[in-house]
């Protein structure tokens, strides 16, 4: 068993402990990239991990109330099944070669599109309220309809129970909390990644030592980045975040070093600067507490 990768599953399952999501949309391109796993192979390791993983997460928010059940009913009608089918998806795609390449392409897209779900997940965040839960009637065909296209994502790529399902939720119930959407989202994602991991055990695609070494590691990540939840700056572990899904999407392309590196440093400096802004604008906040202590 690889320690490296037992230490790249710890600090992937703190990653996701501290934000809820980025587990699928980071582990399965450290496999491919720095491991040099077979991207079907890295993507059914994976989902074992995750199927394992997400529950820890799950009960927190169970625990809570912050889970939409007839949501998660809904979105399981489609996730699960259609998992399966992008399992068969995946495995029909042609020759050893032809497979690879689609991977990766799709993997690329997915990690993108879960990037740009992490900023509108923060501006919505930023923008609600943290008030009672508001009243939202389930649709059930549409609600059925994100889980069938996030099962095929996550059967394909192992990317899109978190962010990608997260974002269509956003669009679709705009009222709901984001507590209750990443406690929703974490509960329909344990079937889901379960189905998926199911799907590629069938097919002979699970390589166990590859998935023992980030579940080892990923678990204890998981408690760890859970514990520490509260005090980290979550702004910066997101920021962080939406720059490696972008790195490695850019990299999954097969673009160059240079041009990768380029567009990293930019959203660096735009990740710094947009903190920097914010902490000009705390003071005149702040200062109005003196004021409010002289009423009083």
């Amino acid at each position: 068993m690889d320690p490296i990768m037992v230490l790249a599953g710890l600090g992937v399952g703190i990653i996701v402990g501290l934000t809820g999501m980025g587990g699928g949309a980071l582990m399965t391109p450290i496999l491919v990239l720095l491991f040099g796993v077979h991207p079907v192979a890295a993507i059914s390791s994976d989902l074992a991990a995750s199927a394992i993983m997400k529950p820890f997460g799950g009960w927190v928010h169970a625990r809570r109330g912050t889970v939409n059940w007839a949501l998660v009913r809904w979105l399981c009608v489609g996730s699960i099944p259609s998992a399966f089918l992008g399992v068969l998806l995946l495995r029909a795609f042609g020759s050893d070669e032809d497979v690879q390449h689609a991977v990766k392409i799709a993997l690329g897209v997915a990690l993108l599109l879960a990037a740009a779900g992490m900023l509108l997940k923060a501006w919505t965040g930023r923008r609600g309220g943290d008030g009672p839960p508001a009243p939202i009637t389930v649709r059930p065909i549409p609600t059925v309809l994100i889980g069938v296209v996030g099962g095929l994502v996550v059967g394909l790529t192992s990317v899109g129970s978190g962010s990608l399902i997260i974002v269509a939720l956003l669009a679709l119930y705009p009222t709901l909390r984001a507590n209750d959407l990443v406690g929703t989202d974490l509960i329909q994602a344990v079937p889901l990644v379960t189905a998926a991991a199911l799907g590629h055990a069938f097919f002979g695609d699970l390589q166990l030592d590859i998935a023992g070494a980030v579940i080892l590691g990923s678990i204890p990540g998981v408690l760890l980045g859970s514990r520490i939840s509260s005090r980290a700056p979550g702004g910066l572990v997101r920021a962080a975040l939406v720059i490696v899904l972008l790195a490695s999407a850019l990299k999954l392309f097969d673009l160059s070093t240079t041009l990768v590196g380029v567009v990293t440093g930019t959203a660096i400096l735009i990740a710094v600067g947009i903190g920097v802004a914010g902490r000009f604008r705390k003071p005149p906040a702040d200062a109005e507490s003196p004021k409010l202590s002289r009423t009083t």
